[in-house]
């Protein structure tokens, strides 16, 4: 086994607790969840799971049809994160700094040239194939590459997943309007709350947020409390940097590690997971936050929240304390794997949404990067 993958067998055969977890996670899954999400047999035990672990640590993730696409082990996983042994071990800090490395390791690898092989136009497999066009159909035309070169020019899976847009394709929307935001992530609307608490049972069915634990108890936390919190999820397929929502000040970032295969045991099984988890994952997965004070008075201290779902959730943070951003410049990106955000606004903004037409939710379409998604008015009196 690869040096990462040993290290994490080691943990679970030598620790009480993690061999307890692993091996009850695996054991609970129902006998009729035959498959996994993605069609391939159901793991039962560990020593399978690490066998699979180190075969996917030198292959990047192949296209696919299923909900899980781009995630392999959250693939092997997902069945058992569901019950009790998988929702006690992937809270486990012992267990969660073994997989970090892991797949920190992993990472290093879809970074490598090595890492194009199913960059191809393989029919079903490969992510420029006909079942991947069907999913993506503008993609030559919306992202820089050139279909002419091998892998479309990209050189490795991290390049590709990183792919930045041509010149012009998502516009700004009202750029000298500060009194709009605009949307941060190519994302689709998945919770509005507003009046949210500072502590909540964030663990329940509802998930409400809680914005001690989202914000890891930072010292800007209390300047919340009463506020808006509003969540978008990002596919594999959608653009994965982030864009500054206004325009202003950073005043402080930060990068919380946190979990990566947790889910909440209310949901039930989710073929997805942790899609329907994504309200509780703010407060546990590993996430950046970003505190912008906006230039926009009637706006004020904000904050932008990624937050990591699965795989490597690296959060990567491209500006610096002190920086003046505009409405609408990248402020970072995801890489890896797929993920969720979250705007946060103080009690007294006045904020009004604009999410298209459609209800936040499961089933809501990706809004475009840098179009408005809410317009603030004149500050509500304390």
């Amino acid at each position: 086994m690869l040096p990462a993958v040993q290290n994490l067998k080691t943990l679970i055969e030598t620790d009480a607790k993690a061999y307890m977890f692993f091996t009850q996670m695996f054991q609970d899954v129902p006998e009729s969840r035959k498959t996994s999400p993605t069609g391939k047999p159901q793991v039962r035990d560990h020593e399978h799971m690490l066998r699979l672990f180190n075969t996917i640590m030198t292959h990047a993730p192949e296209f696919n049809e299923s909900g899980l696409v781009g995630f392999p082990f959250n693939a092997i996983l997902d069945w058992s994160m569901a019950n009790v042994g998988g929702w006690a071990g992937f809270l486990d800090d012992k267990v969660d700094a073994y997989l970090r490395a892991m797949l920190n390791e992993w990472a290093v690898f879809l970074q490598s040239p090595e890492s194009t092989s199913v960059l191809s136009d393989d029919p079903k497999s490969g992510w420029f194939g006909a079942d991947a066009k069907k999913a993506m159909p503008t993609f030559a035309e919306d992202f820089i590459c050139d279909p002419s070169l091998p892998h479309y020019g990209f050189k490795s899976w991290d390049d590709f997943f990183t792919r930045r847009f041509r010149e012009g394709i998502r516009p700004i929307a009202d750029p000298d309007n500060d009194a709009v935001v605009v949307n941060a992530c190519e994302s689709a609307p998945y919770r509005v709350a507003q009046e949210v608490k500072l502590r909540d049972q964030f663990w329940i069915k509802a998930q409400p947020y809680a914005l001690q634990f989202m914000l890891d108890n930072d010292p800007y936390t209390d300047q919340f409390d009463g506020g808006t919190v509003y969540q978008a999820f990002l596919s594999a397929f959608s653009y994965h940097r982030w864009h500054a929502p206004v325009s202003g000040r950073v005043v402080k970032t930060r990068v919380i590690d946190g979990t990566y295969y947790s889910e909440i045991m209310a949901e039930g099984l989710d073929p997805s997971g942790p899609n329907a988890s994504q309200g509780y994952i703010a407060e546990v997965a590993t996430r950046a936050l970003i505190f912008i004070e906006a230039d926009n008075p009637d706006i004020g201290l904000m904050c932008f929240v990624s937050i990591g779902m699965a795989e490597v959730s690296t959060c990567d943070v491209t500006v610096y304390e002190g920086q003046h951003v505009t409405k609408g410049n990248e402020i970072g990106m995801f890489h890896f794997g797929g993920s969720t955000h979250c705007l946060l606004f103080r009690p007294e903004v006045d904020i009004t949404f604009d999410l298209h037409g459609q209800s936040p939710g499961l089933d809501s379409t990706n809004i475009l990067v840098n179009e408005r998604i809410a317009t603030v008015g004149p500050r509500k009196s304390p």
